[in-house]
């Protein structure tokens, strides 16, 4: 069969998925449907499952499978991949059952909605630097699990918010090195010193400090500060002596000097530049972040773990072909 052939029925396919729409039976009791949404989930039916349960606290809000059925909204909506639906429902649930015995799970997932927002389907298919990333989701990701720490320091899911908090931290501090350094790229020198502080004096114990005094060091450098480039320089050989940018005791530059840039560099304003810097992800920071946040899905509770999360780590190193046509053939 032809591949053209094979992406007319794939999207055939998709639209007559989409466009399906399940028809609930009107004469079916609380019971019977809650069952059935049970079934739904059992059986990772997570769509119909949503569905069960949005029509079920429709029907019959003051039942006695009401607030369970809010709670398993927020567990539905977020196994099928819709974070906003997720984070939404758990906003509902903390709102309207603040007292809850069950309600830490609602601040849980709702944290870890934020978590997964930008791992989604194109995560999936495409490698992607986290580092580079708006960290505006992980910046809910990191309050929401704070609220839930700070008020239930005693919940089961403490333990494993404190981990994704400590990953989050990390990625917040190596997001701003990767502006830092964006600003060293265009000479910018005195907002990249600023950045680099920012990061030394706000994410302490982070392995992007490391990374933060290093563009202190060559921003002063750059600005003729002499006695700020050689504190931050002796600060980092006392505390990172193996940090990349240290040579045999010597620091080494990042970026070349303003003129020490190609004419062409020079003509477009640092738009086109001759030899691309390293990208961030040789960073101490970048990889220490993606190995934490391996090890955060991996003890993540397993209730809670997507089939797609299991399949993701155990798939083999796919093709450009595969990342091409986003996975259709493989």
């Amino acid at each position: 069969m032809q591949v053209k052939h094979l992406l007319l029925i794939a999207i055939l396919a998709l639209t007559a998925a989409c466009s399906s729409k399940e028809v609930l039976d009107e004469n079916l009791s609380e019971a019977e449907l809650y069952q059935q949404a049970q079934q739904d989930l059992d059986n990772g039916s997570y769509t119909s499952a949503v569905t069960k349960l949005k029509a079920l606290e429709s029907r019959y809000p003051f039942g006695r499978y009401a607030e369970q059925a809010q709670l398993e909204l927020i567990y539905a909506n977020y196994k099928n991949a819709e974070p906003e639906a997720a984070r939404s429902a758990a906003e509902r649930f903390i709102r309207l059952h603040p007292q809850h015995p069950n309600v830490d799970y609602a601040y849980y997932l709702k944290g870890l909605a934020s978590f997964d927002q930008d791992r989604g389907i194109v995560a999936r298919f495409l490698p992607l630097d986290m580092t580079k990333r708006d960290p505006g989701a992980a910046r809910d990701s990191y309050n929401e699990f704070a609220q839930l720490t700070n008020r239930y320091p005693n919940s089961r899911y403490a333990p494993d918010a404190k981990q994704r908090m400590i990953y989050l931290r990390n990625l917040l501090a190596a997001y701003e090195v990767h502006v830092a350094h964006y600003y060293l790229t265009r000479h910018a020198y005195v907002a990249a010193a600023n950045r680099g502080r920012y990061v030394v004096e706000n994410f302490q114990e982070t392995p992007a400090v490391g990374d933060g005094l290093a563009v202190m060091v060559e921003a002063y450098q750059r600005l003729t500060l002499d006695d700020l480039a050689a504190t931050s320089l002796e600060t980092l050989k006392l505390n990172y002596p193996g940090h990349p940018s240290l040579e045999n005791g010597e620091f080494v530059p990042r970026e070349e000097a303003a003129d020490e840039r190609s004419w062409l560099a020079k003509a477009t304003l640092g738009l086109i530049e001759g030899d691309a810097p390293p990208p961030p992800s040789q960073t101490q920071a970048s990889q220490d972040v993606q190995r934490q946040y391996q090890e955060a899905v991996d003890q993540m509770p397993a209730e809670l773990k997507s089939s797609e999360q299991g399949e993701a780590q155990q798939a083999p190193k796919r093709s450009w072909f595969s990342y091409m046509t986003f996975g259709l053939f493989d």
